[in-house]
């Protein structure tokens, strides 16, 4: 089950922390986007190549470090066709170096294209008897506020030998969530009643580690939230963003945890990522090292992985 797979890289290296591969201009060390056009002219390739140079890098980087990496569609897709290019080399070098890879994409509303989506990330393509996947990866993040016809189809691709996993946006980080996310809805509010869902969708999908394949997304922004939700879905793993540029403090993400320190895990980009804007002269990749390892000794501060 891909959520036992998430669990015991976590607990192999004793981190449970994402890092987001969210790359934007600003955040490609001058040098290496000058390298790029500088063969490429200021074009869109050049910035596409820059991003895949940048990403494959701290992916050798981190290897040791960290047991998984959230690819962020948008940042590449925006870029066009070559964007979209450097991303499908950026999750296949993810793969093979062993990193438990998430894919964010909120592109899932009506019933086909939710489908198509996870045929294609999932399952793959066929062509004249040759299958190939595009997007590979062992779990997406998906917007679950449009309803259960962009979740269902993802199911089925949730159960068997080679079973993928999803994460499903319950409580998010961004400042305006509380406009609609935490307004009352009968006798709870909006965000419970998406946990309520996202347990509904688990069904019987539960790996050995007794988290199931459908995990919710509960930023650190709200730590009332956290600590709410984790007490009355004790069997959802938490994705829990917040704690890097966004400023959330580690102590309220603490509480996503279980006893056993299982169960959660924070997803952190730009800090990261960027870091190397904040350390001068560092190079990006030990930068980047250093950022997730001041991290991890603040979350075990309170959370000790076992």
């Amino acid at each position: 089950m891909s959520i036992d797979l998430l669990q015991s890289k976590i607990r192999k290296l004793k981190t449970p922390i994402v890092v987001g591969l969210d790359p934007t201009p600003e955040l490609i060390p001058p040098e290496l986007l000058a390298e790029c056009e500088a063969r490429l002219g200021k074009t869109p390739e050049a910035l596409a190549e820059s991003y895949g140079l940048f990403c494959k890098t701290l992916l050798d980087g981190l290897k040791k470090a960290v047991p998984a990496v959230k690819v962020q569609t948008a940042c590449f897709s925006a870029l066009g066709w070559q964007g979209v290019k450097v991303m499908q080399e950026v999750l296949a070098s993810a793969k093979k170096l062993g990193y438990y890879v998430l894919l964010e994409t909120m592109r899932s509303d009506v019933g086909h294209i939710a489908a198509l989506t996870a045929e294609s990330v999932f399952g793959g393509l066929e062509f004249d008897g040759v299958r190939s996947i595009p997007y590979p990866c062992d779990a997406l993040v998906l917007n679950g506020y449009l309803g259960s016809d962009g979740i269902k189809p993802y199911l089925p691709w949730l159960k068997g030998e080679n079973a993928k996993n999803i994460f499903v946006v319950v409580r998010s980080s961004n400042r305006s969530a509380a406009e609609v996310q935490d307004l009352i809805s009968g006798d709870r509010v909006v965000h419970r009643a998406m946990a309520d869902l996202t347990l509904r969708w688990s069904m019987d999908l539960f790996g050995k580690c007794g988290y199931g394949e459908v995990g919710a997304v509960v930023g650190a922004a709200s730590p009332g939230a956290v600590q709410e939700l984790r007490k009355r879905y004790d069997t959802l793993f938490f994705l829990v963003p917040g704690c890097g540029a966004q400023g959330c403090a580690v102590k309220h993400a603490a509480c996503a945890f279980d006893r056993l320190g299982h169960g959660a895990a924070l997803c952190v980009s730009r800090s990261v990522i960027g870091a190397w804007r904040e350390q001068e002269g560092t190079a990006f990749p030990e930068a980047a090292l250093a950022a997730v390892e001041k991290l991890k000794r603040q979350l075990e501060r309170y959370v000790t992985v076992l």
